[in-house]
């Protein structure tokens, strides 16, 4: 009983000492923190363009994400295919390879012919909207299908192979018994991915750039506070994607909880 409660207090510790690291960099913003200034920073036309920008962006690239990761992460977790370790490995890129280098890649392919001929015969993908959205597909797609692979990997197959017994087909089983039985870990991975496409900064700057009032997102506005040495609107912002963070998580938390 003595090892097991030793054993209990010394996690509980290591859990609480990682929030109180969190919270004490939460907490070191508002040493700088004026009630004022943080009402004009929240209402500027430029802060609430990159709100909007920022949002915008994240919420199309999450649907676009998911749109590639269930049927994506389904295909890694019930079937075996050729290349499919190689696939399944590449995916980690995101988590393995800064943003910044991401970013410096898609650079470097629109400056292809391959790359400059897409942009010649649809639109500017670079320093655009376009050049953001795709910067936040590329570091987000491998981590949703990663959430999503998870999640499938803990349904057991008995339950399709039922329904295909029953007669259904592969497509109305996917469709009305995988997808409900794990839409708590879609809503899961769908708020884990908007929440890093709403954070994204390094492979933004670099492929979208930093152009206030047309490619300049919510993180990158902070980077550019920061190079200014604007403390005060630096904290202001940081507060901003903390409390829009934040808040969604515990929303969805609340949610899945519930269900």
């Amino acid at each position: 009983m003595d090892e097991e409660m030793s054993f209990k207090s010394l996690t509980i510790a290591i859990a609480v000492s990682v929030f109180v690291i969190y919270t004490v960099l939460i907490l070191s913003l508002f040493y700088f923190f004026s009630g004022s200034l943080f009402i004009e920073t929240l209402f500027s036309e430029r802060t609430l363009f990159s709100l909007r920008l920022s949002v915008l962006t994240a919420t199309l690239v999450t649907i676009v994400s998911l749109v590639f990761a269930i049927p994506s992460s389904y295909a890694l977790s019930r079937y075996d295919f050729f290349g499919k370790r190689l696939i399944d490995t590449l995916l980690e890129l995101p988590l393995i390879v800064s943003p910044v280098a991401l970013g410096a890649m898609l650079l470097i392919f629109f400056n292809t012919p391959a790359g400059e001929m897409i942009q010649e015969r649809s639109t500017q993908i670079v320093f655009t909207i376009y050049g953001i959205l795709l910067a936040q597909f590329i570091t987000t797609v491998g981590v949703a299908i990663r959430l999503m692979k998870a999640v499938l990997d803990e349904i057991p197959k008995k339950y399709e192979e039922m329904a295909w017994i029953l007669g259904r087909s592969h497509w109305n089983t996917f469709f009305t018994v995988v997808l409900p039985l794990s839409k708590k870990g879609i809503l899961s991975s769908a708020v884990l991915t908007w929440a890093k496409a709403l954070g994204e900064f390094g492979a933004t700057i670099t492929i979208a750039g930093s152009m206030a009032m047309k490619t300049e997102t919510l993180p990158v506005a902070i980077f550019m506070r920061l190079a200014g040495a604007d403390i005060q609107g630096t904290v202001t912002l940081v507060l901003i994607l903390i409390g829009i963070g934040l808040g969604i998580l515990f929303g969805v938390r609340l949610l899945t909880d519930k269900a």
